[in-house]
């Protein structure tokens, strides 16, 4: 009788410890990301606290944060905020729509390849700061020039992820359509570019960070508004706890931006064909 219940707990009782086991490893997967940031915010603070680190070098976080309120409060913050993410939408989104057009048309065509993307690869080798000058002289310092900029530190990622994408399409897939006798433009829409998701949602969330990164970097260099603007502000009056709020502001939108890209390209890859 006991072995014949045994027989009959056991399974049951196997299952919640695996249940269990499975849900700790995934709160330890889920924290893990945050292990080095919560180290670094403590030494920030017990440095600050016990005078480890000189204020004109690291302000306390407390003054930061209180200075990041007080933005807020004033509109400043917004302001900024409103003329930074603006240029990043208008250039990340151009470059990603162009670098997918071109990437497309240089994946579905040997010839088209063959011409164009040997001169595209030595262009994209000149970086993206090294075309400011010209471009300055071209387009002015106005927001043309920022949206120049970003929507080519975008472009290139983009592109040669998608060409990839649309190259790497498995041989399977397309003898299935042929069988099906599907028109040139379903095999694009119905298996070419499903099966591309993966690698180009890869190139996309590149593209952000290059696109974020580029912004920051020509506010700091040709802008009278924006979160690079503000940085470049806080360094030339000496106020590190308006340069860190600025920072910790970029740093903040970016990570939500590419949490928010991998979503995106999860649900995207729920109709791929298998």
């Amino acid at each position: 009788m006991a072995n014949a219940l045994t027989r009959v707990l056991l399974p049951a009782d196997r299952a919640r410890g695996t249940s269990a086991t499975d849900t700790l490893r995934a709160i330890g997967w889920t924290a893990l990301p945050w292990i080095v940031p919560i180290i670094c915010a403590l030494l920030w603070v017990l440095g600050s606290h016990y005078g480890w680190i000189s204020a004109q070098v690291l302000p306390p976080p407390a003054l930061v944060f209180e200075t990041l309120g007080g933005l807020a409060k004033s509109g400043e913050l917004w302001m900024h905020l409103w003329a930074s993410m603006t240029r990043a939408a208008v250039g990340f989104g151009g470059g990603v729509v162009l670098g997918i057009l071109l990437g497309g048309l240089l994946g579905l065509s040997r010839t088209l390849e063959a011409y164009v993307l040997p001169s595209f690869n030595a262009i994209v080798q000149v970086p993206v700061l090294g075309w400011l000058p010209f471009l300055m002289i071209v387009v002015g310092i106005g927001e043309p020039l920022k949206y120049l900029l970003i929507g080519h530190a975008a472009l290139v990622p983009v592109t040669l992820s998608t060409l990839q994408g649309f190259r790497g399409t498995p041989r399977a897939l397309r003898e299935v359509a042929s069988v099906y006798r599907y028109t040139r433009w379903q095999v694009i829409t119905r298996v070419t570019l499903p099966a591309a998701i993966p690698v180009i949602g890869t190139g996309v969330r590149l593209a952000f960070t290059k696109a974020w990164l580029t912004l920051v970097v020509v506010e700091l260099v040709a802008s009278s508004e924006g979160l690079g603007y503000l940085i470049v502000y806080g360094r030339q009056l000496f106020q590190l706890d308006l340069v860190l709020a600025a920072v910790l502001i970029v740093g903040a939108i970016g990570y939500a931006a590419d949490r928010l890209l991998d979503a995106l390209e999860r649900k995207l890859q729920r109709g791929r064909p298998n």
